[in-house]
């Protein structure tokens, strides 16, 4: 049997480059500073949280695959020291697993990549704000047919590479759909529940029904709960 750990990611705003200041701007503007911070700090807890569930794991050989990691070997760890660098949670956590013998593998095909990270970098030129809302619409527009792609090539990649008793550490942004796409003989382990990550940003963002905004922000901030 083949294992997988998956962690749907939460990201910071490290984690987005381009749009890590329009994400952070319109954050502010739904929710409003103060909900804001505490949406910041329920993100480090959750990190906390899965930094906290490794730091008690044995993680030698097992294979490391990473949202957006294009490569590995020697430029693998360019990427991922950059990223950390600039204040990835995630990343810090890959960088030490890594240290504790873990192995990164290129989990995703670059030109895949490369065209969703163009059409950011579209968004994030335009100068007026009626452009640039209208290029977000198109990029939103395409944003699943991007996903869908990288998606499947993720899943052909896992199953090329991590082997029979073999057990993978999957960092992936939450609102990919995987889970669906991954082999059938793959026994996938959440360490988050995925579901329960994409509820909490709709409820943050359109601001409904508080309590059960704050029961979720309670559980991502809440220790792992996850035997392997």
């Amino acid at each position: 049997m083949r294992k997988l750990i998956y962690i749907p990611i939460l990201h910071v705003s490290a984690d987005l480059g381009l749009m890590a200041e329009e994400v952070e701007t319109r954050g502010r503007n739904i929710t409003g500073d103060i909900s804001w911070e505490k949406h910041q700090n329920t993100v480090l807890g959750f990190w906390s949280a899965v930094a906290q569930f490794f730091g008690s794991l044995d993680v030698k050989g097992f294979k490391l695959y990473q949202d957006g990691m294009v490569a590995n070997g020697e430029m693998g760890q360019k990427i991922m020291e950059e990223g950390k660098k600039k204040g990835s949670k995630n990343l810090e956590i890959v960088s030490r697993l890594i240290d504790q013998g873990a192995q990164l593998i290129q989990t995703e095909e670059f030109q895949l990549v490369k065209k969703e990270y163009d059409h950011m970098k579209k968004i994030s030129k335009k100068k007026s704000l009626g452009v640039k809302l209208l290029s977000f619409l198109i990029y939103k527009f395409h944003k699943k047919r991007f996903l869908e792609k990288r998606d499947r090539y993720i899943s052909q990649r896992i199953d090329e590479t991590l082997n029979e008793g073999e057990t993978g550490i999957l960092f992936l942004g939450a609102e990919h759909e995987i889970k669906s796409k991954l082999p059938e003989d793959l026994e996938v382990l959440e360490v988050k529940e995925r579901e329960k990550i994409r509820e909490y940003r709709k409820r943050l963002l359109t601001k409904k029904n508080k309590e059960e905004l704050i029961q979720l922000g309670r559980y991502l901030k809440s220790p792992v709960k996850l035997r392997l």
